[in-house]
């Protein structure tokens, strides 16, 4: 699961390639953002209990887990597009944002 404070904490002053860096750590934060987002709609969605009823504590633990590693998947497989939308807003927001849109 993310670190929210690991999200949260500045970043350190850039080095070698910082909007290069920059940018490859904006979009990993904006896929663990709706890895994180997808793991809570399954949840709340009635998944988690599905999966671990009648399991005891050990079932719950599991399910839970299961449930990250399903939202994981989604996002690797395009998700919903949300990485996109957050990853343009993070590079508009710290002027990072491309100009070319021949991508």
């Amino acid at each position: 699961m993310v670190n929210t404070e690991q999200m949260l904490a500045p970043i350190a002053a850039p080095t070698a390639h910082p909007s290069a860096e920059r940018k490859a750590q904006i979009l990993d934060q904006a896929r663990e953002f709706e890895s994180v987002f997808i793991a809570q709609m399954l949840k709340y969605s009635g998944l988690e209990k599905a999966i671990g009823s009648q399991s005891g504590f050990g079932g719950e633990a599991y399910s839970s887990l299961l449930l990250e590693q399903y939202a994981s998947k989604i996002v690797e497989g395009g998700g919903f597009g949300l990485t996109d939308h957050i990853y343009e807003q993070l590079l508009q927001k710290e002027g990072l944002n491309e100009t070319d849109t021949t991508a």
